[in-house]
């Protein structure tokens, strides 16, 4: 793989971005569904850490650079709500239902990554390509790391937070609507739209209406993923 060639600007630390989130993890309500996604997210970027401080990433600056920009993603949002302001679209079903009584933790931590993962993920590795000086290619290796700390992460997830000694019965309907989302098809999804949305940085008309694009289709799937269901 062909480094990204290091510039002098700096981005935030992994350090400062778990900060906030453990200081979102001590303020919000357990049961509540952003909540619900940041001890996800939370559990998966303090993996990411100790990964970078072991050494385990092939560039270490290209991966803090983009598990930064990432999580920062995911703090605007955070941050847009606090303010009265709407979040991205991708991100707005969770913060609308996030205590709705019929839907359940599986389904916010769902949402949440879906939400991350399919819309803000591809925005992070082009904004790191900027930051770096690279291409998208560059960051592969990088972003196959966080990809597989995802989807070891999502599997924890469906073992901790489906209902019942028996995890899921077949009758019950949160067993169909999980099995329509998958974390393996959502990360390649997300490397065609990185790229994609790199390609066509010189046509910023067009690389903006894809984005809107992408950020309303996210958000549409993340709605399906919270639809209330009986107890």
């Amino acid at each position: 793989m062909a480094h990204c060639r290091h510039v002098s600007t700096a981005t935030g630390s992994v350090h400062a971005v778990l900060s906030r989130m453990r200081a979102l993890d001590a303020a919000l309500p357990p049961l509540d569904g952003v909540a619900v996604f940041n001890r996800v997210y939370l559990a998966v970027t303090e993996a990411v850490g100790r990964d970078l401080d072991a050494g385990r990433f092939p560039d270490t600056r290209a991966a803090t650079t983009l598990d930064v920009l990432f999580a920062e993603r995911y703090l605007a949002a955070v941050d847009a709500v606090t303010d009265g302001r709407a979040p991205a679209a991708c991100w707005r079903p969770l913060f609308q239902y996030r205590r709705h009584p019929q839907v359940r933790p599986l389904q916010f931590a769902l949402a949440g990554i879906n939400a991350h993962v399919c819309h803000d993920l591809a925005l992070a590795v082009v904004d790191a390509c900027r930051t770096l000086g690279c291409e998208p290619a560059d960051l592969e290796d990088e972003f196959d790391r966080v990809g597989e700390l995802l989807v070891l992460l999502e599997e924890r997830i469906r073992e901790e937070l489906t209902p019942g000694p028996d995890l899921l019965r077949i009758a019950d309907p949160l067993t169909h609507l999980i099995g329509c989302w998958s974390l393996e098809r959502a990360r390649d999804a997300t490397w065609v739209a990185a790229r994609t949305l790199w390609s066509l940085r010189r046509l910023p008309g067009l690389a903006g209406e894809c984005t809107e694009r992408l950020d309303a289709a996210v958000g549409l799937a993340s709605r399906l993923l919270l639809t209330p269901l009986p107890s």
